[in-house]
């Protein structure tokens, strides 16, 4: 058992796309159900399905993730687990969005097309494959504490900026033809994926792969030999960042802008501190 495996609290991130007709009459049956179990974390929910991560003692987990797959569509829905110390959440949440993920194209349906899932075992073959395109869905400050190696980063602010950014650079990316053998995508969990992989395939490109279950999948099967991963995984829970086995990472959040940063650095080495530096008048 690694030590990551002791830990008391079980963290389980969840996501599944499904047609909810009323996602407003799920909302307070659900938090009821979630803070009974005394859960914490955050759900969001949308007329196309459900995203978020909860935290507590492993039997609530069970209890409530049980419950969520009675939902509509819902037998099926995608879990990640991983431990932590302490409760990683302030309170339990659970919302109602336009989207479980924004990216802002109402146009693109994970349930009518999506790109082809790599398992992670499979996933280091496709992107050493010279003929193949990596692209980072995640933002910015994301990718900047890890990634994998050779990935494109298009450091985007939010993942509202991810289809203008690919319209912009396909002719770069693609080359004239906009046939590329293969384009192979990644993001924290798997659900950024499911929008990305269904937007270039409704874009045209016809060969798009992604990461089953996302960089948290792969760090938890994926032997730290055989990785071709660098860097932590940010979280968006106290946690901030998780490394190979799931393990907790070596950030903690800046407390001005919510950025990663090394807890052997000083929270003043953030970008956020140094633009306020540059930002000030000269004296």
């Amino acid at each position: 058992m690694t030590e990551s495996a002791r830990l008391p609290v079980c963290v389980a991130a969840l996501y599944r796309f499904a047609p909810f007709a009323d996602p407003a009459t799920l909302r307070d049956p659900l938090l009821a159900l979630c803070e009974r179990h005394g859960l914490r974390g955050t759900l969001l929910l949308a007329k196309e399905g459900i995203n978020g991560t909860i935290a507590g003692d492993d039997e609530a987990i069970a209890a409530v993730i049980a419950a969520i797959r009675e939902l509509p569509g819902c037998a099926d829905l995608d879990v990640k687990y991983s431990r932590a110390a302490a409760l990683p959440f302030g309170r339990m949440k659970v919302r109602l969005k336009r989207e479980i993920v924004t990216m802002g194209q109402p146009e693109v349906d994970p349930l009518a097309s999506v790109g082809t899932y790599v398992p992670p075992q499979d996933w280091n073959a496709l992107i050493s494959d010279p003929e193949t395109i990596v692209i980072d869905t995640r933002n910015d400050y994301e990718v900047a504490i890890g990634r994998f190696r050779g990935a494109l980063d298009p450091a985007t602010a939010s993942f509202r900026d991810f289809p203008a950014w690919f319209r912009r650079e396909r002719e770069r990316l693609l080359g004239g033809t906009g046939k590329p053998p293969k384009v192979a995508m990644y993001c924290t969990g798997g659900i950024r994926c499911e929008k990305s992989t269904a937007f270039l395939k409704a874009e045209g490109v016809e060969q798009v792969f992604h990461l089953q279950g996302g960089i948290l999948r792969y760090l938890e099967e994926v032997p730290t030999e055989q990785s071709l991963w660098d860097g932590e995984c940010f979280v968006f829970d106290a946690r901030v960042a998780v490394g190979h086995g799931l393990a907790p990472g070596s950030h903690e959040s800046c407390p001005d802008c919510g950025r990663a940063v090394q807890r052997s650095e000083s929270v003043s080495t953030c970008p956020c501190h140094a633009a306020a530096v540059r930002a000030e008048p000269p004296l």
